[in-house]
């Protein structure tokens, strides 16, 4: 019989401000609560414990929960999707990734020009959907690609797909990845196609993620020990397509939840690692709680599909890399604890897992699960024994 570890990442669904969210701007974010608020609960995540989570705030917790539950806090600096997804995975960063909140320097952006033998547009913090409308039309008239950035580590290049062709794009990021080194190693560039007349530009799902290639990590530990390691979604741009033995870089939650249901139908052992993007991306981004909120009843709507499918010796864990409060002032990610639920037919449900030091606990305890040694660069403590 096979194993499997489904790994599910609601990105951008955070459970309340770290302690030094201060630090960041983030003081009084709590993702779920701003959501959720005047909004009926979510009845399958509910049933699992994710109201009985300390300090979640969210009212009526379940009586005898079926998961174990939890939060945990970034180690790590920063509240990057990348930083989020690395640390999960064993790898805790010392220093966070770059941001430019003046733009690029004048420097740079002459030599990033000058290899792509193009001038840019833009070079400035912003939204993305507020940056295609003011710049996409000299976009069009110019074929300059808009350069923009944010609160997060990223270098983001936007271009209409009729202006410039999608595989232009992703050369453009390819290079810009190359060239973006020491001081100026941002965690991701960005390829943010849009489509669409002046004034009515949207962004497209042929986004692409180019980040920098990631330590030695759990994906890399089972792999090595023969075990499938599948990436589902943009996971196999957060690693560089690095520790992966398959990926399906399916766009969308809708897509991603139904590549994991057909995964977890097929006859092998190992990590499924999906990443639902649209809570960050469509609506955490857009101040968009009522989206928010409706995307999480599909997810609810879906988990009875997913737990059907999981055999004996399955595993289920759903948690999040950051907080995207749409509430909060401004668009950017939030510096939040994340939910924790790990449930499994045969494993014991309502143990309270507290309030984890690091998201790397979830490594320690996939490699646990597996039976796979944990080196010493990997950080976190396995939770398994909690579970028995």
């Amino acid at each position: 019989m096979s194993k499997k570890l489904i790994l599910i990442v609601l990105d951008g669904v955070g459970i309340g401000a770290l302690p030094d969210a201060s630090r960041y701007g983030d003081a009084g974010s709590h993702t779920l609560k701003h959501v959720m608020t005047h909004r009926p609960k979510l009845h399958n995540l509910w049933r699992l414990g994710l109201a009985n989570i300390d300090g979640s705030e969210l009212a009526d917790p379940a009586e005898a929960p079926e998961a174990c539950y939890g939060r945990m806090r970034e180690r790590s600096p920063g509240k990057d999707t990348t930083t989020g997804h690395w640390e999960m995975c064993g790898a805790v960063l010392e220093q966070p990734f770059p941001v430019f909140p003046n733009g690029f320097p004048a420097e740079f952006m002459r030599r990033f020009e000058a290899a792509i033998g193009r001038k840019t547009l833009g070079n400035r913090v912003a939204s993305g959907t507020e940056i295609i409308q003011s710049l996409g039309t000299r976009h069009i008239a110019t074929g300059r690609p808009i350069v923009y950035t944010s609160a997060d580590s990223v270098f983001q290049i936007a271009a209409h797909e009729e202006t410039c062709p999608i595989e232009e794009l992703y050369r453009y990021c390819a290079v810009a990845r190359a060239m973006l080194t020491g001081p100026l190693a941002v965690g991701r560039v960005i390829a943010r196609p849009f489509v669409g007349m002046p004034g009515a530009f949207t962004r497209t799902s042929r986004r692409r993620d180019f980040s920098l290639s990631p330590p030695s990590n759990l994906l890399d530990a089972l792999s090595s020990a023969g075990l499938t390691t599948y990436g589902v979604g943009k996971i196999e741009d957060i690693f560089c397509r690095c520790g992966l033995t398959r990926s399906n870089h399916a766009a969308g939650n809708p897509a991603c939840i139904q590549t994991t249901l057909e995964a977890m139908e097929e006859d092998f052992s190992g990590l499924i690692f999906t990443n639902l993007v649209d809570y960050d991306m469509l609506y955490g981004h857009r101040n968009d709680a009522e989206g928010f909120y409706d995307a999480l009843v599909a997810f609810d709507d879906a988990l009875p599909g997913i737990i059907a499918r999981m055999n004996e010796r399955d595993l289920l864990a759903i948690t999040a890399d950051h907080g995207c409060d749409p509430a909060h002032p401004g668009t950017d990610h939030t510096r939040e604890h994340v939910p924790l639920l790990l449930y499994g037919k045969t494993l014991r449900g309502g143990v309270d897992l507290g309030t984890r030091d690091t998201f790397a606990d979830i490594a320690a305890t996939a490699l646990a699960f597996f039976g796979v040694r944990q080196e010493k660069a990997l950080a976190g403590m396995s939770m398994l024994p909690l579970l028995r």
